[in-house]
């Protein structure tokens, strides 16, 4: 019986063999070390946050894709008023210098579970193998913005201006629209509140305290809104339609119910007073017809996404405060809301 040779190998052709495989190898890892030669294909497992926790689940093998057209995100840090803020911007300039927008995981935790994003998430075991360009923005658009350069880019800052994405409004509110769950809640409570009257106009209230109780005076400068502008807030919606009802959300709640006017029975004081839960807080205020909000980036998308009338506090730092090197006023609040001006006299020297 004849069997066949086995194939012999020549050491010179071993080497030669080891050879390739080296060059290979070496110009496989030169090819995506590249900055513009990047091309993932992933495939994770996901949860479906388009339900309250209870209802969430695992959903196997969806794909993340992105072959040689770079990425551009944002750092995901903040609350909620700030991350919105860093999501709307992220997408004006991104669609602004042509390239895909992509949020990172720590993002998507947090607005995900609340709103129904389109933007997709960068895979936390991707985050870190990305050689991302950081680019630092300031509060309001700037004219350089419409040129960054790089296809990785990671933009910084803590941007808060509808300069950067006002002229796409109708697509930021779609991605901000909340999920049917939120909704349902917020429209629930809201017709609890209506009772038996015929007609209802809602007006939304955010009163931010907290630490800027103390940050704004000691840092910054300034003031948070006082019993006087409350009053002139309401009573401007009070006069305007007879059937205004407020619903209001807070982080101090007991300084709210001392110093609001709810002799009426028109007001409603919404939460726990300590927003353990912000994101059904944030749904109240943005379910309302218009809006009466204090200071920060939580009341600002709040009134953006009610649309309606919205009513400000303005002027409510000196002249000289730092903050005013951070924040551009005018590029926070729309041209068409109203601002009533702070009392600035507890920060003046007393005569």
């Amino acid at each position: 019986m004849h069997f066949p040779k086995r194939p012999t190998f020549s050491p010179s052709c071993l080497l030669v063999g080891l050879c390739f495989l080296s060059l290979v190898s070496i110009s496989t890892f030169w090819h995506l070390q590249r900055n513009d030669s990047y091309s993932w294909w992933w495939t994770i497992s996901v949860k479906n946050t388009s339900g309250p926790p209870e209802h969430e689940h695992v959903t196997p093998s969806v794909s993340f894709r992105n072959k040689d057209g770079g990425m551009w995100t944002v750092d995901p840090f903040g609350r909620l008023g700030n991350q919105m803020g860093k999501y709307a911007t992220l997408y004006g300039l991104a669609k602004l210098n042509g390239h895909q927008a992509y949020i990172l995981p720590a993002m998507h935790q947090k607005l995900a579970p609340i709103f129904k994003l389109t933007l997709p998430m960068i895979p936390s075991e991707l985050v870190d193998k990305i050689p991302w360009r950081k680019y630092y923005l300031h509060d309001w658009m700037s004219e350089e913005y419409r040129h960054i350069e790089g296809k990785y880019v990671q933009l910084t800052g803590t941007p808060c201006s509808y300069t950067f994405y006002d002229h796409l409004r109708h697509e930021i509110r779609q991605e901000f629209a909340f999920h049917d769950y939120i909704k349902e809640d917020a429209n629930r409570y809201l017709l609890q509140v209506r009772g038996q009257r015929k007609t209802v106009t809602y007006i939304g209230v955010h009163v931010r305290r907290g630490d800027y109780v103390t940050v704004m005076p000691n840092k910054w400068k300034g003031v948070v809104a006082d019993k006087s502008y409350l009053d002139k807030a309401m009573n401007y919606f009070r006069e305007k339609y007879h059937d205004a009802v407020f619903v209001v959300a807070s982080n101090g709640m007991a300084w709210c119910k001392e110093n609001m006017n709810a002799s009426r029975g028109d007001v409603y004081f919404a939460g726990d007073g300590q927003e353990s839960s912000p994101e059904r807080d944030f749904a109240l205020i943005a379910h309302c017809n218009h809006t009466i909000m204090t200071i920060g980036t939580f009341g600002i998308w709040a009134s953006y996404l009610a649309g309606g009338e919205t009513i400000y506090l303005a002027n409510y730092t000196l002249p000289d405060s730092p903050f005013l090197k951070l924040f551009k006023p005018s590029a926070a609040f729309l041209p068409d809301w109203i601002g009533i001006p702070a009392d600035l006299s507890p920060l003046l020297p007393k005569s």
